[in-house]
């Protein structure tokens, strides 16, 4: 029995492993744009974004943020300027996530923003297909 549970657990790892199993919240829209973080008891540090979601966003940063930190963000979107608060949620390499904590005009800014990138994205994926 503890076989059985084991070989079932271990063929779930690899299944989540290999991006069968996807625990996304939102889906993320490719978004470049230079952004900058605040963190406590540290210089500002630069980057730019990758993706972003509803729910959170990813940048590639040359300086290392400490995981669980609350942060502040700011970048620019299309339709403006966002500024809001931030948990560093993931580190890979230079690669950062950051989910969104702050409620707000921010996030509805960010909202209407991802709207608008999954209709183009969608769009330019059609023409390239």
């Amino acid at each position: 029995m503890l076989e059985q549970h084991l070989e079932v657990s271990q063929s779930l790892d690899s299944w989540s492993a290999s991006g069968f199993v996807e625990a996304r919240r939102s889906p993320r829209y490719k978004l470049e744009t230079a952004i900058l973080i605040y963190a406590r008891n540290q210089a500002v540090v630069r980057g730019y974004t990758v993706d972003i979601s509803e729910s959170g966003i990813a940048a590639m940063l040359m300086d290392e943020i400490h995981l669980n930190e609350v942060v502040r963000l700011e970048f620019s979107l299309p339709a403006g300027n966002v500024e809001l608060m931030a948990v560093v949620r993931q580190h890979n390499a230079f690669r950062y996530g950051f989910e969104f904590i702050e409620k707000g005009s921010a996030r509805d800014l960010i909202s209407r923003t991802c709207r608008d990138l999954a209709v183009e994205q969608s769009l330019c994926h059609v023409h390239t297909e």
